[in-house]
């Protein structure tokens, strides 16, 4: 019986290891899966997009698998506090703000927000003209903290979603008058389709620092050294090409930015 409980033991140690050894060999990446071209589901249910590429790319440098952990967006930042993901990318801005609570690589690329409103508006000075417009924006984004801000005091109404999707259907149905996004979204999702014919950019690039940070980077926790580790493979992906490669796939410029 001894023989039998210590060779019981003996499996029990090497499950142990293997199931170790498997953790130290993946990294829980959290996802939101609704803003294409940057993530987002096919038919079959498989995540696609610029920053699952870029995921996997990275991983792949970095020797490890990228075991992805879809989540709203509003829910990643806590979801990295308490352990449940090691680290997000879901074109995440690098703010002040953010980085008060977790840390950030260095950026995979940058790109202005911006405004759309349908055509005709006659929306010309901002936030003078926004008085009673309503306004949707993808919860606990920079997008929603600017709206908030800036446009809320000139008079403007706040309508927040948990995706951008969710926006998207409601502007073509009449029920808000604009939206601001990433201008590589609203291009993508809605002005490049035939349903988004009636509709265009207004105003200006809104870029501050303060509110949209300086570029979309991946958040992990206070002081891991993963930063380290993803940088240092953004880095290689970026020198040897399969940053380009991937950026081709999705995108007619360089979104890297300045």
């Amino acid at each position: 019986m001894k023989r039998i409980a210590l060779k019981l033991g003996f499996v029990s140690l090497l499950a142990l290891g293997a199931n170790l050894h498997a953790a130290e060999n993946s990294l829980r990446i959290g996802i939101e899966a609704a803003y294409p071209p940057f993530a987002s589901k096919t038919p079959d249910n498989a995540i696609v997009g610029f920053d699952y590429d870029i995921g996997q790319a990275l991983c792949a440098e970095m020797k490890v698998r990228c075991d992805w952990k879809e989540q709203e967006f509003d829910g990643l930042i806590p979801a990295l506090k308490v352990k449940k993901v090691d680290a997000v990318i879901s074109s995440m801005s690098i703010t002040p703000e953010r980085m008060k609570s977790v840390d950030f690589t260095d950026r995979y690329y940058r790109i202005p927000a911006r405004l759309v409103f349908r055509k005709g508006s006659g929306i010309n000075e901002i936030p003078a003209q926004l008085k009673g417009k309503r306004i949707g924006v993808q919860r606990a984004t920079n997008f929603d903290r600017y709206v908030t801000d800036k446009f809320v005091p000139a008079g403007a109404e706040v309508i927040r979603y948990g995706s951008q999707n969710e926006i998207f259907l409601d502007l073509l149905g009449g029920r808000l008058d604009a939206t601001m996004a990433s201008s590589v979204v609203i291009d993508e999702s809605l002005l490049k389709r035939p349903e988004g014919k009636d509709f265009e950019f207004v105003g200006p690039n809104f870029v501050e620092e303060q509110y949209f940070g300086t570029g979309i980077g991946i958040a992990v926790r206070k002081n891991d050294p993963l930063a380290s580790r993803f940088n240092q493979a953004l880095a290689t992906l970026r020198a040897n090409g399969t940053y380009d490669r991937i950026r081709q796939k999705y995108f007619d410029f360089d979104i890297y930015g300045e």
